[in-house]
């Protein structure tokens, strides 16, 4: 499993990721919002073997959007842990759906693709953002505490990365003495691993926006135009400079393009009160099986942005040669996810040996 560490070839930038910059609701939406299951189907065209449905929160009354895979082939031995999949900003459970569902489920593992709140075809709830890292955070807990049968493995793309994060803190900081999973709703299921792919530092965003203005103005004055102002969302090139490699094909990146642009009903946070809440609050060491993934030509997420999260794990980072922020759709998108399930299969036969 052992990846090269490569510098980022492209100078990354500044990102006030996905938040202040998505429409706000109307005054008058003073409750929250479900989407008709009818609506959902229209959405995003599962592949063959997919499924959607809509979980609901106990919380508040409303629910997530779940598109599952189930495991295509049957493992010799013991079942492997089941994957739940986390997005990151202006994205939803369609990214994972795309490529990275069918190769796990190909390869024996039951997969689940959430979209969070006022993501996807989530129900929206009122107010200017979607949640903040707490509640996201709960949110998974639930799912996984009510259909997920023994512990998965979580894997988030960027700020579903700080999520997970943020999963694992509670976990580690609330874990009962009960056979798994506790019958306290307050509780967050133990995992049996978690990665972290292209995923915000423990610190925020914050470090990475103060290092691109410093060291890369050109880049930071990018990166800001293309997410807080969305401007990725009208232009095909910054789009495409934004999430994915230069040799992704524009047919396809329009496609993503345009599901981008629906995803976010809502940002995700509001970005001031996520960074003083931040870190997140440290584990101990090899308390969870961690992989940490960044890739080499990641435009938001430096370098720089990978070792932080790796010093703050005391864990090896990965970084994938030729992909994208986008690394679960760029182009050379199974470079990815070999890494991952043969980090997957190591971990399941350490488990059941």
């Amino acid at each position: 499993m052992a990846a090269r560490f490569l510098p980022l070839p492209h100078p990354p930038q500044p990102q006030p990721f996905s938040l202040s910059t998505c429409r706000r609701p109307s005054k008058k939406t003073k409750l929250p919002v479900p989407l008709p299951p009818a609506a959902a189907a229209a959405a995003y065209e599962l592949r063959e073997g997919q499924s959607r449905h809509f979980h609901r929160l106990p919380s508040s009354g409303l629910a997530l959007e779940v598109i599952s895979h189930k495991a295509e082939t049957t493992a010799a031995s013991s079942k492997p842990p089941a994957l739940v999949m986390v997005h990151g900003s202006f994205h939803a459970a369609w990214c994972w759906a795309e490529h990275w569902l069918p190769f796990f489920a190909r390869a024996g593992f039951d997969c689940y693709a959430l979209s969070l709140l006022a993501q996807g075809e989530s129900d929206v709830p009122p107010g200017a953002v979607a949640g903040t890292l707490e509640t996201h955070t709960s949110d998974i807990a639930n799912f996984i505490r009510e259909e997920i049968s023994s512990p998965p493995v979580l894997i988030g793309h960027s700020f579903g990365g700080l999520i997970v994060q943020s999963y694992i803190s509670n976990m580690m900081n609330k874990r009962s003495s009960d056979d798994w999973p506790s019958s306290a709703d307050s509780l967050h299921p133990e995992l049996a691993g978690a990665v972290l792919v292209c995923s915000v530092p423990p610190n925020g965003n914050s470090g990475l926006v103060w290092r691109y203005l410093l060291t890369k103005p050109v880049a930071a004055f990018k990166v800001t135009m293309s997410l807080a102002a969305k401007a990725f969302a009208n232009s095909l090139s910054l789009c495409k400079e934004t999430f994915f490699s230069p040799e992704m094909e524009d047919h396809l990146v329009l496609r993503y393009q345009e599901l981008m642009k629906e995803s976010s009903k809502l940002p995700l946070f509001d970005l001031k009160k996520l960074n003083a809440s931040l870190p997140v609050p440290s584990i101990p060491r090899n308390s969870v099986d961690l992989l940490i993934m960044g890739a080499s030509n990641d435009f938001i997420v430096d370098a720089e942005g990978l070792t932080e999260t790796a010093k703050f794990y005391q864990v090896e980072p990965v970084c994938v040669e030729g992909l994208a922020h986008d690394m679960m759709l760029d182009c050379g998108w199974e470079k990815g996810a070999h890494i991952i399930l043969s980090w997957l299969n190591n971990l399941h036969n350490d488990r059941a040996a």
